[in-house]
């Protein structure tokens, strides 16, 4: 299937607005209206291919996207599959997917010997709100890196180095490589951590340490929890909190090979293994139906 040389930055956008939450819990429910529309309008002749199907197409358009539009969505997903993936092989990893720590949500957040933060600024994205961003990852996080196309590269040293530096340039056959490793740090603050912390989790690291529950009630909890989670010292506090944020029910199902530009979107849906079967099994739905 031939691919054309050029596109329009209108139609790259257009392409790009497939790939999100929303288009996706249309596929999963068999609705390729938004794809259609995108063929009708660009690609007339994939219909005319034979045994094509949506799977097929979106493949074409990621390549497409990846070459000469590699927006956040992109940039996200080839980090998860080119960086993230290998680490996730050790079973007791998490990451998560646009998680909030106090005002700024994180492109993603991995828990394993350490936690960490991993925020993308694409070719596309300024550095306007990174110091704010930083000022809040620094209290929850062990190490923070920022995710950046090589040729920024000098954008951003001037930012604290004990920030990592991860450097993308899609031409490579590694995209993605280490440029500085970012500094541990331990010193995490409890108040965002309890803003972080589900009911039975902050509850449970007050039963780990203490040995015991104090008396409340559901009104009181968090108060009492969180003054007694603030005498913690940082550094178990920081084990304690690792160790719940392993525990949260999240297995998402992404593959180093199969459909794995979908993988973001698994992860952003939380989509189980079942609910990936069928969302694929619909994209192969052949288009000239």
């Amino acid at each position: 299937m031939g691919r054309k040389e050029e596109f329009s930055i209108n139609q790259l956008r257009d392409y790009s607005s497939l790939f999100s939450r929303s288009e996706a819990k249309l596929w999963i429910n068999g609705d390729f209206n938004s794809i259609d529309k995108k063929i009708n309008r660009y690609d007339c002749n994939w219909i005319n291919y034979k045994n094509a199907t949506y799977a097929d197409y979106l493949k074409y358009l990621y390549k497409v996207l990846e070459v000469h539009y590699p927006n956040e969505y992109i940039f996200k997903n080839s980090f998860l599959n080119d960086w993230c993936i290998n680490e996730l092989g050790n079973k007791t990893s998490k990451v998560f997917n646009e998680f909030r720590v106090g005002n700024s949500v994180a492109d993603l957040v991995m828990f394993n010997g350490h936690s960490k933060v991993f925020e993308i600024k694409s070719e596309l994205d300024s550095d306007n709100r990174l110091e704010l961003q930083l000022e809040n990852y620094r209290q929850a996080f062990n190490q923070i890196f920022v995710i950046i196309p090589e040729s920024k590269i000098f954008n951003y040293e001037k930012y604290d180095k004990s920030i990592g530096i991860i450097s993308y340039n899609k031409l490579r056959s590694q995209k993605f490589q280490l440029y500085r490793n970012a500094e541990v740090n331990f010193n995490i603050e409890a108040k965002t951590i309890m803003a972080i912390l589900h009911t039975e989790e902050y509850k449970s690291i007050v039963q780990d340490y203490f040995g015991e529950l104090p008396k409340m009630t559901s009104f009181n909890q968090f108060v009492i929890c969180k003054e007694l989670i603030c005498k913690i010292p940082t550094k178990d506090l920081n084990t304690l909190f690792i160790k719940q944020m392993k525990k949260r029910v999240f297995n998402p199902n992404i593959s180093k090979r199969n459909y794995k530009e979908f993988n973001q979107i698994n992860l952003s849906l939380k989509l189980n293994k079942k609910q990936k079967e069928k969302m694929i099994l619909n994209l192969k739905s052949s288009l000239n139906k």
